[in-house]
């Protein structure tokens, strides 16, 4: 296998790690200088779409909210984030590790997810620096 082989299988991995699909509109918001560029390209190589904003009026099969402890209220980040998401979408919350800055506690986004109408289905190492909590709204209210 060749070293770019080796690379495009590493990429893809980290998106199916997410449980992505091919055709998906994922939206991005809270997008930093620190987040992680490999698992955005990752991301774009197996969805075969560019990662739409937070401004975009696309209706959002996933949402990608990179969010760190000081970047407001994650209640209300939360409830933003579900405006234009699909029935049946998902929000991947991506927060950085343990020991990390701007870490958040795992209570806390149990907490404000819950107070959101969200349930949290698990939690993955999306990427060197973060954890990805996947968020749904419940069976009920989708």
């Amino acid at each position: 296998m060749s070293a770019t082989a080796g690379q495009a299988q590493g990429e893809r991995g980290l998106a199916e790690r997410l449980g992505l699909k091919p055709g998906q509109v994922v939206q991005e918001i809270g997008w930093d200088e620190d987040s992680d560029e490999e698992l955005r390209q990752s991301i774009e190589e197996l969805t075969g779409n560019e990662l739409v904003d937070e401004d975009s009026e696309e209706v959002i099969d996933v949402v990608l909210l990179w969010w760190r402890d000081g970047d407001g209220d994650l209640f209300d980040a939360l409830s933003d984030a579900m405006a234009g998401l699909a029935d049946g979408g998902q929000i991947w919350l991506l927060t950085p590790k343990v020991g990390r800055d701007g870490h958040v506690e795992p209570s806390d986004i149990g907490e404000d997810a819950t107070t959101a109408g969200l349930s949290q289905t698990s939690s993955v190492s999306a990427a060197r620096d973060w954890s990805g909590t996947r968020l749904v709204a419940p069976k009920g209210r989708r």
